[in-house]
């Protein structure tokens, strides 16, 4: 097991859990297969960043793309993510775990927005960490909607041009009121961020792995955490600059 230093763990995990259908396929098996065992995977990976300490773990579960998947394999979907909600949100509850979901619900199908309502009023009070649930969403589309809501924020007199700072244009995101994931893993051997946070990750530390998501262990888990741990985060400033401000005598 890598070794890991908890005062260096990312804040904000987010994950692009990719690989579930070649998994099955490359062992003759149908998609949906490759799909279930993924959700034992995410169970893991929610299990172990609450063990760690991570506050915020944000999974992308599905895009605004996958919409154009064949039907049979999302209505799968569906119900598989109906059912890993109802079966978790009592582990939520005994771990403190709150339910967050960002994209649009509006083209989720009713049983499944039942099931996530339900969660997140019952998981509403709990204050550990936050697992937020990415559902038909799109990065772009997020931040277009957006723009389009403080546009009209500012034609109703609500808002000034002046007041439009980046902070200010981060409320009317998704994720409003969460932090901007510090360490991003995709699985599965693809090397792009797939419409995935397009704002958040700006400054975001990438880490990519060829392990499919069903393969993804515990111990891949802590090999990917122990990189970000091994990294210096420097947001524009030089290395120096880095050591000067964690340097006790310049506090």
């Amino acid at each position: 097991m890598e070794p890991l230093d908890r005062d260096k763990l990312p804040t904000h995990l987010a994950i692009i859990m990719d690989g579930n259908g070649r998994w099955a396929q490359q062992r003759m098996l149908k998609r949906i297969v490759g799909h279930q065992r993924g959700a034992e995977t995410v169970k893991m990976v929610v299990e172990q960043a609450h063990l760690l300490g991570i506050k915020y773990l944000t999974l992308f579960a599905f895009s605004s793309e996958n919409w154009s998947r064949p039907p049979i394999e999302v209505r799968a979907l569906m119900t598989l993510l109906k059912k890993y909600i109802r079966q978790e949100t009592a582990r939520m509850m005994r771990k403190n775990i709150r339910y967050n979901v960002i994209g649009n619900r509006g083209d989720l199908p009713d049983d499944v927005n039942r099931a996530l309502d339900d969660a997140i009023v019952e998981t509403a009070g709990n204050t550990g960490m936050v697992l937020t649930l990415a559902l038909s969403y799109g990065g772009r589309q997020e931040i277009s909607q957006a723009a389009a809501r403080l546009a009209r924020d500012v034609a109703s007199g609500k808002l000034s041009a002046g007041d439009v700072t980046v902070d200010a244009f981060g409320t009317y995101l998704d994720t409003g009121g969460l932090p901007d994931p510090d360490f991003l893993i995709r699985t599965s051997g693809e090397m792009r961020i797939s419409n995935f946070l397009l704002w958040q990750l700006a400054y975001t530390e990438l880490y990519f792995t060829e392990i499919n998501w069903p393969d993804f262990t515990i111990n891949e888990l802590r090999k990917a955490l122990a990189d970000f741990q091994a990294r210096e985060r420097r947001f524009g400033r030089t290395s120096d600059q880095i050591i000067k401000r964690n340097d006790p005598l310049n506090a």
